[in-house]
């Protein structure tokens, strides 16, 4: 009796795939804890540093990076945070810089979570812990050391010198934050360990993985691609099919109806305290709320940026019921952050939606590519044009123990998917170059 050949591979023979596992597992744990060739220089404040060299190596890319930035987020941040700094040197040449922030975490700043918002797995998985939970988070006090900017979206924290192979600065990146980690000591332990928002213009991250640093994506970035023939607002506008241009239209008819205008706003420090109450309006409903910004936060950052800040409001007589702000990062424009009167726009007044497409108007005035406007109400933003460019954190624990669990509870974390819009003509847009 004939047989007929199989395809199919012989099974794994699992003995020799846990040797294999620990045999590489060891091979980590003696390269992590095997110091690197680069050198280092930290910092507490940003002017510690040598300022020529801090600009040789982030010249050109994150708006976050930029001195001026930093030295108001010193001055301005929130008070939970520590900023921290590091230059690393190959020889005598700095190759990549960091700017991370330790943040303090306490249990009143996490809130019960939606459960539309997670999997099945976590839902079960929160039935099972509730008990404890309750009393768990009321006693939290947590120190994570991020290599990034919690006051905003994107690969902000970490720069690498133009032309240089990032595969090979990651060791001495993950090498800077243990260095950092275990000098913070000092002020409480600090277990976690994040690099913030990696994109996919990041490469070489397999290196950072060998350092046990676990990804997980977040919810995308929306990004509005700016066609280089929108010479004004209207421009932009004429480009809508005919649904999205009239829902534009009827917003702005009915603010006016209301007696409101959108209007720029500058000199920011008369109106800090009104601009500060409606962005707590707009966070204090947030399940995860890190940082909290200060009044002098918006005020400051426009002295701090100048010509690249912009700010536009809501106004309605005397009153201010409504504001955005947004930054020119090179060519891309930043919807940064909002706020409003939710009891007036629960009223029917449009604002959260016509200060969205203020800073359309922004990013088409300062010429750049795209526009910027984050990870949260992906449905607004994605009827704007807005198509999600995907993020992911990296995280480790101080224990590789955590680490290992890390893996698969981090692969149960569900995020929210951008719907799909299409507000545009027919090939109505160009691509931008």
């Amino acid at each position: 009796m004939a047989f007929e050949p199989t395809n199919h591979k012989p099974a794994a023979n699992p003995l020799r795939k846990l040797v294999s596992t620990l045999r590489d597992a060891g091979a980590r744990h003696k390269e992590r804890h095997t110091p690197t060739s680069f050198g280092f220089a930290f910092a507490d404040r940003i002017d510690y540093l040598d300022g020529p060299r801090w600009d040789s190596v982030v010249g050109g890319q994150s708006i976050f990076l930029r001195r001026a930035m930093l030295r108001h987020i010193e001055q301005n941040g929130p008070v939970n945070i520590r900023p921290r700094y590091a230059m690393i040197f190959r020889g005598d040449e700095p190759v990549a810089a960091i700017a991370a922030q330790v943040v303090s975490v306490s249990g009143d700043r996490l809130k019960k979570e939606s459960d539309s918002e997670n999997s099945s797995r976590l839902k079960l998985l929160r039935k099972a812990v509730a008990p404890a939970k309750s009393k768990a988070v009321k006693n939290l006090q947590e120190n994570i050391l991020v290599a990034g900017n919690l006051l905003s979206w994107g690969f902000h924290g970490i720069a690498f010198a133009n032309g240089l192979d990032q595969s090979e600065l990651w060791p001495g990146v993950a090498d800077a934050l243990y260095r950092l980690r275990r000098a913070h000591k000092i002020h409480g332990q600090t277990d976690f360990v994040m690099v913030k928002d990696v994109t996919p213009a990041q490469s070489g991250l397999k290196k950072l993985e060998r350092w046990s640093y676990r990804p997980m994506e977040t919810e995308p970035n929306m990004v509005l691609k700016i066609d280089p023939s929108w010479r004004t607002y209207d421009d932009y506008l004429a480009a809508l099919d005919a649904k999205y241009r009239r829902n534009a239209r009827d917003q702005v008819k009915k603010l006016a109806s209301a007696g409101c205008v959108v209007e720029p706003l500058t000199n920011l420090h008369g109106h800090s305290r009104r601009l500060h109450e409606l962005y707590l309006n707009v966070i204090k409903n947030a399940s995860v709320r890190l940082v909290t910004l200060p009044e002098s936060y918006f005020a400051g950052l426009e002295s701090a940026l100048g010509s690249d800040f912009a700010c536009n409001v809501v106004r309605r007589g005397d009153d201010i019921v409504g504001f955005v702000t947004a930054l020119r990062d090179g060519e891309t424009a930043i919807g940064y952050y909002i706020g409003f009167d939710r009891e007036a726009a629960a009223g029917g007044l449009p604002i959260y939606l016509r200060l969205l497409h203020s800073t359309i108007g922004d990013a088409i005035r300062w010429k750049c590519k795209r526009l910027s406007l984050g990870r949260t109400a992906l449905e607004p933003k994605a009827a704007l044009g807005a198509k999600p460019e995907p993020m992911s954190i990296y995280l480790r624990h101080r224990f590789p123990l955590m680490n290992w669990l890390l893996r698969g509870v981090m692969g149960a974390v569900s995020h929210a998917e951008a719907p799909e819009r299409s507000p545009f003509k027919v090939a109505a847009v160009s691509e931008a170059v």
